[in-house]
C-alpha cells in the first residue's frame, strides 16, 4: 500500500497517479503511464507518453511535472499617491540559486487552496499586507514555468487605502506556515527602476508592474485620434 495512491497521504489524498491519464485534447499525445515520485506536500510525477512529431513519426517521451496547485497574485496600487504596495519575504529557492540574501520584493500572492481565484487573492492580500480590498480587476492568467510546473497563476490588480498599509513592518502572513512578511510601499516609478537595477527580480511582480505601466492605472494614454475631415 502506497500513501497518495492506495491510502491517504498526509494531506488526505489518494489516486494521485491517475491524474493526467485520461487527457484527450491533443491527438498527437498518448499518455502511457503516470508515476508519483513524491507527495510529501506537493506532488512530483513522472509521465510517460507517446508524442507524434511534425514529420509524423512517434517517439516515447518522459517528463517530470511538479504540481503545487494553482495560485493568484495582485498588484495593489494607489493612483492618487502614484504608489504600489508590495511585500518582502525570504525565499529559500532564490537564496540557494544565487540571490544575495533570499529576501525578494514581490506582489502579494498565494495558492488557491480550493477557493475561487478572486476569493483566494482577497484572502492573500489581507494576510500578507493587512489590506482589505474590494472587487479585484482581472489582468490575465498564465503558466509561469510550463516546462516543469503545472501551476496557472491568476493575476489581479486593485486599489488600496494607504491608511491600511503598514510599510516596513514585519509580522504579516500566516505564522503557522512560517511566514514573516513585510510590506513595502514604493513610488511606482521607483518600482520600475528597481526592475532595471535587479532589486525586483520576481517574475510575477515584474509582469504586473509592466502591465500597470502599459495598460493599467499608470499606463500612458494612446495617441490622439486623427480629426475626421
Amino acid at each position: 500500500m502506497t500513501a497518495g495512491l492506495d491510502t491517504p497521504d498526509r494531506r488526505g489524498r489518494t489516486g494521485l497517479d491517475r491524474h493526467g491519464r485520461d487527457l484527450t485534447g491533443n491527438p498527437r499525445v498518448r499518455v502511457r503511464d503516470v508515476e508519483v515520485l513524491s507527495c510529501d506536500w506537493y506532488v512530483l510525477r513522472r509521465t510517460t507518453f507517446d508524442y507524434q512529431h511534425s514529420d509524423g513519426h512517434w517517439s516515447r517521451e518522459q517528463r517530470e511535472t511538479y504540481d503545487r496547485g494553482d495560485g493568484a497574485t495582485i498588484l495593489l496600487h494607489n493612483a492618487e499617491r502614484r504608489t504600489v504596495l508590495l511585500t518582502r519575504q525570504f525565499r529559500l529557492p532564490a537564496y540557494v540559486n544565487g540571490h544575495p540574501d533570499g529576501m525578494l520584493i514581490e506582489a502579494a500572492a498565494g495558492l488557491l487552496d480550493g477557493d475561487a481565484p478572486e476569493e483566494a487573492i482577497r484572502r492573500e492580500a489581507a494576510e500578507e499586507t493587512g489590506c482589505v480590498i474590494g472587487v479585484p480587476e482581472p489582468v490575465f492568467t498564465v503558466y509561469m514555468s510550463p516546462g516543469s510546473v503545472t501551476e496557472r497563476l491568476h493575476f489581479y490588480a486593485a486599489p488600496y487605502d494607504p491608511v491600511s498599509a503598514t510599510a516596513d513592518e514585519y509580522g504579516h502572513g500566516v505564522a503557522e506556515e512560517g511566514e514573516d512578511i513585510a510590506t513595502v510601499e514604493l513610488p511606482f516609478d521607483e518600482a520600475l527602476a528597481m526592475i532595471r537595477s535587479g532589486d525586483i527580480a520576481d517574475a510575477k511582480t515584474i509582469m504586473l508592474l509592466q502591465w500597470a505601466a502599459l495598460d493599467g492605472p499608470y499606463g500612458h494614454p494612446g495617441p490622439p485620434s486623427s480629426p475626421v475631415p
